[in-house]
């Protein structure tokens, strides 16, 4: 028989295996729902819509302009011949995202909602 502390260091360790279980289940669901949306997205061209808006919105924001005067600054710190493509992005990447205007992400989030509602 298990003492009244090892019954709730067995309780404790079942509620943490279904927590992560559960967490599980709820990102595998959410990476289906991703697909099945990316998928509708692309089989109607709003895809490449998308990606057009957000290259059209990134240029008239300045945004493109900043990231590749930032590519430039790194490329000169670091020194042409020390830098890989590589290098460069992963370097950029993070200060990219981070760096997208909210505006853009909202116009961006609006067009993909309204399209799922109407599909």
């Amino acid at each position: 028989p298990l003492r009244p502390g090892e019954r709730n260091s067995l309780k404790h360790t079942n509620e943490k295996k279904m927590s992560y279980q559960l967490d599980a289940d709820r990102k595998t669901k959410e990476s289906q729902v991703r697909a099945s949306i990316y998928r509708k997205l692309s089989d109607a061209g709003e895809l490449d819509r998308l990606k057009e808006l957000l290259e059209q919105r990134l240029r008239e924001t300045g945004w493109r302009d900043e990231l590749k005067k930032y590519c430039k600054d790194v490329i000169k710190n670091k020194g042409l011949e020390a830098v890989t493509v590589d290098d460069l992005v992963q370097e950029i990447t993070p200060r990219g995202r981070v760096t997208v205007p909210e505006s853009v992400k909202t116009e961006l989030l609006e067009r993909i909602r309204r399209f799922i509602s109407e599909a």
